[in-house]
């Protein structure tokens, strides 16, 4: 549905956006994630139409956005940061107003309004002035505006900035909805959010798509392999014999908790029964052993690291897994 190839954007000489390519398929829920001055906005912009791109190339459901700006701006839904709402209108007649300037007949508007006010929970305030309401229902309002034309792709530029904790439950529920039929598009730096709402994220730091995929598979890129917490009852000594003997594991962090020990091991590759069969043998009682859920800080703050490099646990390395140039 959004195939971007080679984007670039510059504002004099510096480059907000630097050769991005990504590709984003149809009812799919994707996250741009990056710190304030990455390049999220200035991204959002040309993917609305809003702003040229300097260099590259931007598709939207097979439409050109250089050759064919008005028909892609027809397939997209946008709301900015700040929602572009006439405040002293009442919800209803400014969505009617906005469907009808977006290029829907006044037929296909009336048939879309219940649809839309349900979806975005604002059925109860349809008769309210703008102006009157709160800033959550203000920004539910500016996401009424951008799919009142039943547009392919929604674009969500922070759409959960300033809102109260409730305010953000719903304003998730109200995002989810939206992949019934449409592709959505979120900006955010909050790291929790767009691990909630997103099947898929793409990172960007100043100007570059440094990584993508889940929060599992972006935690695996920083990894060899698998990360598991491993509980044992033993001693920390031998624990640590075993796991700097094995052939299986990468690097390890361990930790004594009274008559047991615990560690997170990383793993060349994933044969866990290599590594039970290994501690059994050392004579060790295991206690348990489970995959680590992903951290998303954690993957952003590496991802992000010296200009976007990708950095490994900082752990006790195995000797037998360190690089040509470091032994």
């Amino acid at each position: 549905m959004i195939e971007v190839q080679g984007l670039t954007r510059y504002y004099g000489s510096f480059a907000a956006v630097r050769d991005a390519s990504f590709k984003i398929g149809e009812r799919e829920i994707v996250g741009l994630l990056g710190l304030n001055g990455a390049g999220k906005s200035t991204m959002m912009r040309i993917l609305a139409g809003l702003q040229m791109p300097s260099a590259g190339k931007v598709t939207i459901g097979g439409v050109d956005a250089t050759d064919a700006p008005d028909a892609m701006r027809r397939r997209i839904g946008f709301l900015p940061e700040d929602p572009p709402l006439y405040r002293e209108m009442r919800v209803g007649e400014f969505l009617r107003w906005v469907g009808l300037v977006k290029g829907a007949s006044a037929a296909e508007v009336a048939a879309e309004l219940p649809k839309v006010m349900d979806t975005c929970q604002i059925s109860d305030v349809a008769d309210k002035v703008i102006a009157d309401l709160s800033h959550g229902y203000r920004k539910r309002v500016g996401i009424a505006q951008a799919i009142i034309h039943r547009p392919q792709v929604v674009i969500l530029d922070e759409p959960i900035s300033g809102l109260d904790p409730r305010q953000i439950v719903e304003m998730r529920s109200v995002v989810r909805s939206l992949k019934k039929w449409a592709t959505v598009l979120i900006s955010s730096h909050i790291l929790s959010e767009i691990a909630q709402s997103c099947d898929r994220i793409l990172v960007i730091h100043k100007g570059k798509i440094v990584a993508e995929g889940t929060e599992q598979q972006l935690g695996g890129g920083l990894a060899a392999g698998p990360r598991l917490d491993v509980v044992v009852r033993g001693k920390l000594a031998l624990f640590e014999e075993v796991l700097g003997k094995s052939e299986n594991v990468a690097n390890y962090e361990l930790a004594a908790d009274g008559d047991f020990v615990k560690a997170v091991v990383t793993l060349v590759a994933d044969n866990r029964e290599q590594l039970i069969r290994e501690l059994v043998d050392a004579g060790l009682g295991i206690r348990s052993i489970q995959d680590v859920a992903g951290e998303l800080e954690q993957i952003f703050l590496e991802l992000t690291r010296a200009g976007g490099s990708k950095v490994g646990l900082q752990s006790k390395q195995n000797p037998k897994h360190k690089s040509e140039a470091e032994a």
